[in-house]
């Protein structure tokens, strides 16, 4: 027999995995080798820096730390929100040091927020286990059901 709590922790990871998908399914996503891990609450994105994304001085662009974090932070929301796709609102991101070439991770954390607008933390970690960035984005739910969105699927 089946208990309720089962259901649950099951129904919960058909969402995290649908939302893995939808991940994988985004077309901006093509352009990045990356692949996110989603649990509640919680998103981890490997991805890898190459030369192709690299300012002038070598080490990559301000624009892949945001899109990284914000993915990663997005997906630690929309992990408690199963019927709605969660927008970026706002997103305050640090620098602590230059994100050179090869593996790294951007970790987000749901911190705060379980109704309209929800908080996450994120972090940036390069090939040595270093901090490379941290920051804040807050999401808001919008109107577009999950379901209705290519790719959300189990």
């Amino acid at each position: 027999m089946t208990r309720p709590d089962d259901q649950e922790a099951a129904g919960a990871a058909a969402h995290f995995r649908a939302l893995e998908s939808l991940y994988r399914r985004a077309p901006v996503n093509a352009l990045f080798d990356s692949d996110v891990e989603i649990e509640e609450g919680f998103a981890r994105i490997r991805f890898t820096v190459d030369e192709r994304i690299h300012h002038a001085a070598g080490a990559a662009h301000g624009t892949l730390y945001f899109k990284m974090m914000d993915d990663a932070a997005f997906y630690a929301c929309n992990s408690l929100v199963t019927d709605r796709f969660l927008l970026t609102t706002a997103f305050n991101l640090h620098f602590t040091r230059p994100l050179r070439s090869g593996p790294a991770v951007a970790e987000g954390r749901w911190a705060s927020g379980k109704r309209r607008v929800f908080v996450a933390d994120a972090r940036l970690i390069d090939a040595e286990g270093e901090e490379a960035a941290r920051g804040t984005g807050t999401f808001m739910r919008s109107r577009i059901p999950l379901t209705s969105l290519d790719g959300y699927s189990a």
